[in-house]
């Protein structure tokens, strides 16, 4: 018998105070992802209010970054398929930013550090399992809640978690920020970041003929290696060091390197690019490694199945919902990239993540957690 689903969206704009008010405390609990003690405070905050929900939580003890947490929300049947959420309770900014961009509410929308990337999609997940208690609502799967901690840095414990939880799913969802104007994302770039360094030999400036300029070595390789570039390949440049002094040819230079590509087969090639890098004049030497990989999100026939069927579910609620695509990588791209049906992108709808003007619109908020709650109900 299919169980009754009362008016979520009645619901969620009944709880918009409360809601409102957990931002603000998430929020301002500020979680830069190298400051573990920041970060493990507020993901005690949120963990603890998922407990007072019925939700059991295990943690996986960190050194270096914060605590990383799975919620497993309440059900009193165990279910024979699983879901899994992504959330990620790390910003990009530092303890004190908070004084500079106060948490604000100001119409429809609501200003502050993290507040849309992505302490709102933790406000879903807790507000969707109220809403689940509030009218006991059963599940059709068994519901895991992964919290990461360190998304913004990357993370081998994390991306070693993402992976074993998602290949335990029947799909994924990840609550990151929609595209702006409301869309979610079923493709996504996967991105190398390459460390790309040369070696020289000094000597003074004077007599640069005795010595082996690595900074000259370097831009030579730059150069050819901007050829990768093409076929939705992007390529750039972020950051370049070399040298010691002004009057010293130098004998040492690097570049980071942030490449972007869309699908997995572009990979190997990009990286034979590199392979073929060869010092030019005798007694220099080029060197290269992968610092930090995500791979691909790639639109798959899986994917678009679990994308109409969640259409289908906004459509119930009166809202419309679109597929599209980001050059921007997530957590989500990991679990797609083991062939599980994933979506990203079901946050709320905002703009200037990652900046002073990072807001979201509260109405889409709302209508997020209705059909959050719906998808953990009815898919």
């Amino acid at each position: 018998m299919k169980q009754m689903i009362p008016d979520l969206q009645k619901y969620f704009q009944s709880q918009k105070q409360n809601i409102v008010d957990f931002l603000q405390a998430v929020v301002n609990l500020e979680s830069p992802s190298l400051n573990k003690k920041a970060v493990d405070t507020c993901s005690d905050f949120v963990v603890k209010e998922m407990k007072k929900e019925g939700a059991s939580v295990t943690c996986f003890p960190q050194k270096k970054i914060g605590d990383i947490h799975l919620i497993e929300y309440p059900s009193y049947h165990k279910k024979e398929e699983s879901m899994l959420i992504l959330a990620h309770i790390d910003t990009v900014f530092p303890v004190g930013r908070i004084k500079e961009m106060p948490f604000r509410w100001e119409g429809e929308k609501i200003y502050g550090p993290g507040v849309l990337d992505m302490k709102a999609g933790l406000a879903m997940a807790l507000f969707s399992l109220k809403a689940i208690n509030a009218f006991n609502l059963q599940t059709r799967k068994n519901i895991f809640l992964l919290i990461n901690s360190a998304e913004e840095i990357s993370s081998e414990h994390s991306y070693k978690l993402i992976q074993e939880w998602s290949k335990k799913a029947s799909f994924v969802i990840c609550l990151e920020p929609a595209l702006p104007g409301g869309n979610v994302k079923i493709q996504r770039k996967g991105r190398l970041v390459v460390n790309l360094a040369a070696s020289g030999k000094a000597a003074h400036a004077g007599t640069p003929e005795k010595g082996i300029n690595a900074i000259e070595e370097l831009i030579f390789h730059l150069e050819k290696i901007k050829n990768i570039r093409g076929q939705g390949v992007t390529l750039n440049i972020g950051t370049i060091q070399g040298g010691e002094r002004i009057n010293i040819v130098a004998d040492r230079a690097q570049a980071n390197l942030d490449i972007r590509f869309w699908k997995k087969v572009q990979k190997p090639k990009i990286l034979q690019s590199f392979y073929q890098l060869h010092p030019l004049p005798k007694g220099a030497s080029i060197h290269w490694k992968v610092t930090s990989f995500t791979p691909p999100m790639e639109r798959t026939k899986e994917s678009e199945r679990l994308f109409f069927r969640i259409q289908n579910l906004a459509q119930s609620l009166g809202l419309s919902l679109e597929a599209g695509k980001t050059g921007g990588g997530s957590d989500a791209s990991i679990a797609s990239s083991l062939g599980i049906p994933t979506l990203d992108g079901l946050g709320p709808d905002g703009e200037g993540i990652h900046s002073a003007d990072e807001h979201l619109l509260l109405p889409s908020l709302l209508e997020r957690s209705s059909l959050l709650t719906k998808i953990l109900c009815e898919i």
